[in-house]
């Protein structure tokens, strides 16, 4: 498959608002509608696309606590890092998992309704993985950027 530019512009006008007609899209990049129907299938079929979600406001869901929580295991095992990640998928709380480089094994971005939710987290959930030898979290005071959309 050839990516071109005109495939660039449509996955940026796409991550900004999925909802957008093709013909919205048709006439903001100067084809017809089933070429850019055309351009969407082929770049949902080759990967480029893996899905379409909704961005949810947290502050009405009332899930606007976010916390970085770094993890440390006790070994580096196979079967420890194996383990780890297969529970930590398990977790709602846990919207997204690093594996990392460095002082901590893995970073995890957590979204609770309050510190009581998130202290009930590590003691019910996180705590009671096997093999985490230590825990660091860090509170978010205020979100200063947040982009999901990735430029061309």
């Amino acid at each position: 498959m050839i990516f071109d530019n005109t495939d660039k512009k449509l996955l940026e006008f796409l991550q900004k608002d999925s909802k957008q007609t093709n013909k919205e899209l048709s006439n903001k990049l100067g084809l017809s509608v089933t070429a850019v129907y055309e351009r969407i299938k082929k770049l949902e079929k080759e990967g480029y696309i893996d899905g379409y979600i909704a961005v949810v406001n947290q502050e009405k869901v009332d899930r606007n606590f976010v916390v970085f929580c770094h993890v440390k295991l006790l070994q580096h095992s196979q079967e420890f890092v194996v383990s780890f990640e297969r529970e930590v998928k398990r977790i709602d709380e846990v919207l997204e998992c690093y594996h990392l480089s460095g002082d901590y094994d893995y970073l995890l971005k957590v979204i609770v309704k309050d510190m009581a939710a998130f202290r009930e987290f590590m003691v019910k959930k996180l705590t009671r993985i096997n093999h985490i030898g230590s825990t660091h979290s860090m509170f978010v005071i205020n979100e200063v950027k947040y982009n999901n959309v990735i430029n061309f």
